[in-house]
C-alpha cells in the first residue's frame, strides 16, 4: 500500500466517524421522540417511559418464568428414570437440568433487577423533581426577602 493510499483511507475513516452517532437514535427515528435529551442537551427522564420499560421487564420475567419451567418436571423425571436404569445419560441429563435451572434463575434475576432499578429510578426522579421544585420556590422567596 502506498503512502498516499494510506492517507486517503485515514481521511475517509475520519469523515465517516465524524458522522457516527453513539448511544442515540438519529433525529426522527424513535427513541422516545427526542433521544432522551432536551433541546439544550440535558438528559430528560420521562416517568411514563420508565414505567412502561419497568413493566415490560417484569412481564418478560414472568413469561420466561412460566415458559422456562414447562419441561423441568419431565426432564428431571426422565433423568431419574435413566439413572435408575443404569444409563450414564441419566446423570448427564440431571447435570443439564441443574445447569438450565441455574441459567434461568440468572436471567429471571436480571429481569427483576432491571424492573426494580427502573422503579427505583422513577421514585428517585420524583423525589429529585420535588426537591428541585422546593429549592426553586425557596430561592425565589429568599430573593424577595433580601
Amino acid at each position: 500500500m502506498a503512502w498516499d493510499e494510506w492517507e486517503q483511507l485515514k481521511s475517509d475513516a475520519g469523515e465517516r466517524s465524524a458522522h457516527m452517532q453513539l448511544n442515540q437514535y438519529p433525529a426522527g427515528d424513535g427513541g422516545g421522540g427526542g433521544g432522551g435529551t432536551s433541546a439544550n442537551g440535558d438528559l430528560v427522564v420521562r416517568d411514563d417511559e420508565l414505567g412502561k420499560l419497568g413493566n415490560l421487564a417484569y412481564e418478560v420475567r414472568e413469561d420466561f418464568r412460566v415458559s422456562s419451567d414447562l419441561a423441568r418436571p419431565s426432564t428431571f423425571s426422565a433423568s431419574i428414570d435413566l439413572f435408575n436404569d443404569g444409563l450414564d445419560m441419566g446423570s448427564a441429563l440431571t447435570e443439564l437440568h441443574d445447569a438450565w435451572n441455574s441459567q434461568t434463575a440468572t436471567l429471571k434475576d436480571a429481569c427483576a433487577h432491571i424492573s426494580n432499578h427502573l422503579d427505583f429510578s422513577r421514585a428517585q426522579h420524583s423525589k429529585d423533581e420535588a426537591h428541585v421544585g422546593t429549592e426553586l420556590s425557596v430561592s425565589k422567596i429568599n430573593d424577595y426577602i433580601k
